[in-house]
């Protein structure tokens, strides 16, 4: 179970490997179609993904034979948080699974201040870690992150 949609999954796959391969004085341009091959996606999703990767200033692309996308920046540099927020909805209101008589118009549903609290815990995660936490996976993001000091 994800807490973001097929879109930012893909997104999140592709960045991940233009950070395995990144290389600041000799940048390597993978295709979407090559990036679709490694992480097992359909070659027009990473091309969607990589297209607004590309117009929000993530990846840089290139066109004609060697062409692909790089990224536009250090793995360092950019947060989860960047790469899934183009394709994630931006408001503040959390959904009520108990439909639109509780939360926001009655009161708080049973279940409100917990799934807010992990919202929140999910958020702070995703703009406190950088594209570098996949250079030395999966073990870098466990022992890197002090997820105890992510508090609500």
């Amino acid at each position: 179970m994800t807490a973001y949609g097929k879109v930012s999954q893909a997104a999140l796959a592709s960045m991940s490997l233009l950070a395995e391969r990144y290389h600041a004085e000799t940048p390597q341009y993978l295709s979407s179609g090559e990036i679709a091959e490694a992480r097992k996606l359909s070659q027009a999703l990473v091309a969607k993904v990589l297209t607004k990767l590309s117009q929000v200033g993530l990846v840089i692309g290139t066109r004609g034979p060697g062409g692909g996308y790089a990224l536009a920046m250090k793995p360092s540099e950019i947060k989860l948080h960047d790469v899934v927020a183009p394709f994630e909805r931006q408001d503040d209101t959390l959904g009520c699974p108990f439909g639109s008589e509780w939360c926001g118009t009655g009161p708080e549903c049973p279940l409100h201040q917990e799934l807010e609290a992990m919202r929140n815990r999910l958020t702070q995660f995703l703009q406190t870690v950088t594209l570098d936490c996949f250079l030395n996976r999966p073990k870098a993001i466990v022992q890197n992150l002090k997820l105890d000091n992510l508090k609500d």
